[in-house]
């Protein structure tokens, strides 16, 4: 079986789709009678094409001139994407460079036996695009032969997929989470976190970027005068939230982290008492980084999207849900939660048994693997 895999982005890119994009070709490259390559933008400007073997999984990044409002400019993949064939061409959306070229460069389409496409997300912020883009979009999924979907919430949430219900299928998405098992060799460098940055402790990881809701989030801070927490990653609201956390004297209480290595940040993981997704928007699909977290035995506090975010994080079962852009009822939430440990532990308990029993990315594989055969048998 030949699978070709097509994302805007790819390791070393980190972001929820990436790191969907890249298990899935690496766990595919591993099974008996599959060849998978990889087609993506470099992530940089750059005039040249780029092969490389990631992890094993050829790769190739395509010449990209920038960015435009998040979509690469590639002239160059639509020819080179026109030149491959094989049994799945696997879409991951969304991306625009390949809707258009499986739009306009009808070859494409018989160079596969079957389209596969991921619906990661619908396009949001770019609503100016939509009224010429719309047409483009629903010809793909009218031209794929599947429509894969991370929760059964995602099809309800779409402006899009309610017309193909009956080409959709659900595959949660999954990770490798076999480091969570080992925090017995994180236990110094978690004691040292909780020891400098003080207890009870929450965490947030991911891009600072508008549709994460961390200034709901800095808010309930400050009307959580017992708690911590420790915002990690980068993006263009680092400034803003700076102001934010300046504005209300919080600088004491809350630590801004840019980035850390995967193996550093485990720690942090296993450090927090609870974990925070205040996302306020449906660019918040699935919410990745909640796994990690749950596979640590961590409790979760998410938002009510109507996303796959509800469907990872059961309320009263693996954590708490709040509405949206509610600053009050998150701090309710964060509060119950760090003054009841008997909840918190039960609730992380829970937590960690369904990261592992249904997050898994030997699970996710296995269930596209199984799909690619059912549809080449059809």
């Amino acid at each position: 079986m030949k699978i070709v895999q097509t994302n805007k982005a790819y390791f070393p890119v980190i972001g929820g789709m990436e790191t969907v994009v890249t298990t899935l070709s690496e766990g595919l490259y591993n099974k008996d009678g599959v060849s998978v390559e990889v087609l993506t933008c470099n992530d940089r400007r750059s005039l040249r094409f780029l092969r490389r073997n990631v992890n094993d999984v050829p790769v190739t990044f395509v010449p990209t001139w920038g960015n435009i409002a998040s979509l690469p400019i590639s002239p160059a993949y639509f020819g080179t994407l026109a030149k491959l064939d094989g049994d799945i061409l696997h879409i991951h959306e969304p991306f625009p460079l390949a809707d258009l070229s499986m739009v306009f460069l009808r070859n494409i389409r018989r160079n596969f036996s079957r389209i596969v496409v991921s619906w990661h997300s619908d396009i949001i912020r770019q609503k100016w695009a939509l009224a010429l883009y719309s047409p483009v979009i629903h010809k793909l999924l009218e031209l794929a032969d599947c429509i894969l979907v991370a929760s059964a919430k995602n099809i309800e949430s779409s402006r899009f997929l309610q017309s193909y219900k009956e080409k959709c299928e659900v595959i949660p998405f999954g990770l490798e989470l076999a480091w969570a098992k080992n925090s017995a060799g994180r236990a110094e460098k978690v004691n040292a976190i909780r020891k400098e940055h003080g207890v009870p402790l929450l965490l947030f990881v991911g891009r600072l970027v508008y549709y994460k809701g961390l200034k709901y989030l800095v808010d309930a801070l400050h009307m959580l005068p017992e708690a911590r927490l420790i915002i990690i990653g980068s993006g263009p609201l680092l400034g803003d939230i700076r102001k934010q956390i300046a504005r209300l004297n919080l600088n004491a209480r809350i630590v801004m982290i840019p980035h850390l290595p995967r193996n550093e940040l485990q720690a942090y993981y296993d450090a927090c008492d609870v974990f925070v997704l205040p996302s306020t928007e449906v660019s918040e699909a699935f919410g990745l980084v909640q796994i990690e977290a749950m596979a640590c035995g961590k409790p979760v506090v998410s938002t009510n999207l109507g996303t796959g975010v509800t469907f990872v994080n059961k309320d009263g079962i693996t954590g708490l849900t709040v509405e949206p852009r509610d600053s009050k009822r998150l701090c309710e939430a964060l509060r119950k939660l760090i003054t009841n440990k008997g909840l918190r532990t039960r609730l992380g308990q829970n937590a960690q048994k369904r990261a592992f029993e249904e997050f898994s990315a030997r699970k996710m594989v296995d269930r596209t693997y199984k799909l690619y055969q059912r549809l080449l048998t059809q």
